[in-house]
């Protein structure tokens, strides 16, 4: 049930701020929409903790914010290998484990991996993730696991 309502001021708030008017009728055609939407996805069974991540909620907005921030620090280091040429760079392929427990958590994981420029994450199998970089240090990094424990963090 709280997944429905988190769906419903979910769709609430997106329609309102497209929206743009508020008089009576075009509110309760909104309401009528979204009353119509949340039927057809409670019938089709896809109203859960994976299409309304909750427990995401408390700290996803830390995270982007730090994530952010690594992406601007990996873009200045990897134009810097750019411009050091090819003897700077070393390329590097290599599996790390990983500590999440739910699949929004790992999934989570990879794509933040991939977001960080330099760093791809190839495969994700159980408890790890094949990870190419293009500098060898990056996957260092990950190792030590900054990233890793900020996105397990976000399952709490």
């Amino acid at each position: 049930m709280k997944h429905t309502i988190s769906l419903f001021v979910t769709l609430a708030a997106f329609w309102l701020f497209n929206s743009g008017h508020y008089n009576l009728l075009i509110l309760s055609l909104g309401l009528v929409s979204i009353a119509f939407i949340i039927f057809i996805a409670d019938k089709m069974d896809v109203v859960d903790q994976e299409s309304q991540p909750l427990y995401l909620s408390r700290n996803i907005f830390g995270y982007y914010f730090w994530l952010i921030k690594e992406i601007i620090k990996a873009n200045s280091t990897v134009v810097k290998h750019i411009w050091l040429g090819k003897k700077s760079i070393s390329p590097a392929l290599r599996r790390i484990n990983i500590s999440q427990e739910t699949d929004m958590g790992k999934v989570i994981y990879a794509n933040s991996i991939t977001l960080t420029p330099g760093t791809v994450a190839i495969d994700l199998v159980e408890d790890e993730i094949l990870v190419h970089a293009l500098i060898a240090k990056d996957i260092d990094s990950l190792e030590n696991g900054e990233m890793d424990r900020r996105v397990t963090l976000l399952e709490i």
